[in-house]
């Protein structure tokens, strides 16, 4: 799995659904921190022809459901063990045109300009005992 997951994550990039857990918590900022409060799930895009005519977010999925899951930590600071990962192993296509959209996404924290997000993703970290299941 790991080196699926490497090759995978060289990919032109990856689209984040983030979902918290309703049912014990109120909001995403009351589950950030809790062991069962996220789960994630990773959906790779690769660049083709894909309009999108009126959008349907189910086209944000592949049609394979087949994925690995895990249990981890967010990808930046304060980097909580909070997260149940569930990463889908069929990427779904992009045109180029919505690549060069994403492109343009601006970040800023408070006090900064802002810049174009070139790189925001974390290295992949060692295992630490955690189970990875297909």
């Amino acid at each position: 799995m790991c080196n699926e997951v490497v090759t995978l994550l060289k990919m032109i990039f990856y689209l984040h659904l983030i979902h918290w857990n309703a049912d014990k918590y109120s909001n995403v900022a009351e589950a950030f921190d809790k062991p069962d409060g996220l789960a994630i799930v990773t959906v790779f895009l690769k660049g083709k022809k894909a309009p999108f005519s009126d959008f349907d977010p189910s086209s944000l999925l592949p049609k394979s459901m087949d994925y690995w899951t895990y249990n981890g930590s967010l990808t930046h600071p304060p980097l909580h063990e909070s997260v149940i990962w569930i990463i889908l192993k069929e990427p779904i296509t992009i045109s180029s045109e919505q690549l060069a959209q994403f492109r343009t996404i601006l970040s800023s924290a408070e006090g900064e300009a802002p810049c174009p997000i070139l790189s925001n993703h974390r290295q992949p970290q060692p295992l630490k005992g955690r189970v990875v299941r297909d």
